[in-house]
């Protein structure tokens, strides 16, 4: 890392202002070249300096800026760094850049400042990749877990489960190496209450990766039923506002329409589908079949009836297809009485929730919206819980230090030599090392990293 590198650090496009960040120890020097103070002797560690950008070859002025310079190790990267507060329009950021790295800079790779600061010891990688999660977080709740990531928390889970490991390894080693010394022998009793003590912690932070996956990613949903049901009034209902169009003409909604929307702090993806019915008509059935698509990936199937009628040949088609998946069933149009009762919905479906709503008239809105917030916390995770794990990463290498700590706790059982305990004791350790970063290998972190924007 002797070299110095720069690139552009906010988002693309117009905006009021526009930054280029600088790290690597030649930062000072190219900014003394680039940039002209309006009153050099401010020009101090730390203090924002009005000026202007500089041709160096030929004296031209290229804009007219606020410049910081940062020392090291009290920086991002914890390295020297300079941060050029430019107008935020493409040209000027794109010629003060030219500047810079004509300068003796070099572009950025894609997150190679925040690599830096996993590098020089400033964050772990767990924490360097909860700088993605809080740029990409789509609710306050997802913000919030990805923030508490950054501040070390789930870091120091991990450690601390590391710890207790280390600890069992000490005393595994000690009566392998010397087992004739005036040592306390270490019993196979205590060993596996060790053990199933680290199993635990492991299999607590494991309960929360399914809720970490959709507070990250977001509850992919789908909205399905029959024709004129009232699924496009739900997505309207839901969004609160006129977002799908509805009219009684069965057939209306010909393709998929998705919206995002955050529902008790959780990102939902809703897909309002077509009506699933058979059908002559091309067009519509293309709908239907990616209405199919989309109930097949979806995390949260909304089954839609109406419960002012009898249940027709395709409502049971459907109820048929939802057996065994995660499902709330809406039984609608409530205002114009009921035919269809929540016990016969559930005794065909008993492993959904039923809940009655009334579209027109809001009726049941509230209840849905807290369906969907247990269903994802599953009453496993609360909502003040910000220890989740959010990353696909994190929950493989859990998996596999768990597969481990479950076969000493085995092998513990059966009498086996401690040699051998050893083994699968010391894999857990080094996978949970792998979270945070000590025992990563280098293409790792290239796909870690890579992940990331320029700039950061």
């Amino acid at each position: 890392m002797e070299d110095t590198i720069a690139a552009v650090a906010t988002a693309p496009g117009e905006g009021g202002i526009g930054i280029i960040r600088i790290s690597g120890e030649k930062s000072r020097q190219i900014l003394n070249r680039v940039f002209q103070a309006a009153h050099p002797e401010n020009l101090k560690d730390r203090r924002m300096v009005y000026g202007h950008i500089v041709d160096p070859d030929n004296g031209a002025i290229v804009d007219e800026v606020l410049c910081v310079f940062m020392k090291g190790p009290s920086t991002y990267t914890a390295e020297d760094t300079a941060e050029i507060n430019c107008h935020g329009g493409m040209i000027p950021l794109r010629k003060t850049l030219e500047l810079v790295l004509r300068c003796g800079a070099r572009i950025a790779e894609p997150g190679e400042f925040t690599k830096r600061a996993f590098l020089n010891g400033r964050l772990d990688l767990s924490q360097a990749e909860a700088v993605i999660d809080v740029i990409k977080a789509k609710t306050d709740r997802s913000f919030d877990v990805a923030m508490n990531q950054l501040e070390g928390v789930f870091s120091e889970s991990i450690k601390s489960i590391r710890e207790k490991l280390m600890d069992v390894l000490v005393n595994i080693t000690v009566n392998i190496d010397y087992p004739d010394e005036d040592i306390e022998e270490i019993t196979y009793e205590k060993l596996k209450c060790d053990l199933e003590s680290i199993r635990e912690d492991i299999e607590d932070l494991l309960s929360s990766a399914s809720t970490g996956r959709i507070l990250r990613d977001g509850l992919n949903t789908a909205i399905i039923g029959k024709p004129n049901v009232g699924k496009s009034s739900l997505m309207n209902n839901l969004l609160r506002e006129v977002r799908a169009i509805v009219t009684e003409i069965p057939g209306t909604t010909r393709d998929t329409i998705e919206e995002n929307i955050s529902i008790r702090g959780i990102p939902v993806r809703l897909t309002d589908t077509a009506g699933i019915r058979e059908t002559d008509d091309v067009i519509e059935q293309m709908g239907i079949e990616k209405s199919k698509a989309s109930f097949n990936q979806a995390d949260l199937i909304i089954f839609i009836l109406d419960g002012s009628s009898e249940l027709s040949q395709e409502d049971e088609e459907i109820m048929e297809l939802l057996r065994g998946r995660k499902s709330i069933v809406l039984l609608n149009k409530t205002d114009l009485g009921a035919v269809v009762t929540k016990s016969d919905v559930q005794g065909r479906l008993p492993e959904s929730v039923v809940v009655e709503t009334s579209m027109k008239t809001g009726r049941g809105m509230d209840q849905v919206e807290e369906e969907i917030a247990a269903m994802v916390y599953g009453g496993k995770v609360s909502q003040e819980n910000s220890l989740v794990v959010t990353s696909a990463r994190h929950r493989d290498l859990l998996d596999k230090a768990d597969r481990s700590v479950k076969d000493a706790i085995k092998m513990v059982e059966a009498g086996e030599a401690l040699e051998l305990i050893e083994i699968d004791v010391n894999s857990c350790y080094q996978d949970l090392g792998e979270i945070i970063g000590e025992t990563v290998q280098d293409d790792v972190l290239q796909e870690v990293f890579s992940r990331f924007c320029l700039g950061k």
